[in-house]
């Protein structure tokens, strides 16, 4: 016995084809009985309304819910972040330093958090453990420690 070449995706994509089908089918008859009612939709019900929540209804909103905005307290785009200054300079401990390779980590001394350093933005020698101040400053992939000084915590 042979078995049906149709996959199962097929098949399915036939039944959606014909759904398709009898879905447009049925809008245009009921286009047509609309039109033998004697037309379409008045105007009044081809309004949309907007409710005090946001969402689109057909009914028409209560004034008296109605709120009222100053056009200065509208913001566009994203909400300013607050100016306030951070502490530039900060301590911790060095965790790691490869000589060679001109790389290592350093302990945030606020948030034990690791930050990596580079040699080009050490002033002077630094050697694993040294207590170190630094400035930290976003790279592609995180915070990098620059400004690398050795100092006390």
């Amino acid at each position: 016995m042979a078995k049906s070449q149709d996959s199962y995706n097929k098949k399915e994509q036939e039944k959606k084809r014909r759904k398709k089908n009898e879905d447009k089918l049925e809008r245009k008859e009921q286009r047509k009985v609309d039109k033998a009612r004697g037309g379409t939709k008045t105007l009044e019900e081809m309004f949309a309304y907007v409710d005090e929540n946001g969402h689109l209804t057909s009914v028409k909103p209560d004034p008296a819910k109605k709120k009222t905005f100053s056009v200065d307290n509208i913001v566009l785009g994203a909400s300013p972040r607050n100016q306030t200054p951070e502490e530039v300079t900060r301590r911790g401990i060095v965790k790691f330093f490869n000589d060679e390779k001109g790389y290592g980590f350093i302990t945030d001394g606020e948030s034990k958090e690791s930050i990596f350093v580079h040699i080009n933005n050490i002033s002077g020698n630094i050697r694993e453990n040294d207590r170190v101040t630094f400035e930290i400053e976003m790279g592609q992939k995180g915070p990098n420690a620059v400004n690398v000084r050795i100092g006390d915590v």
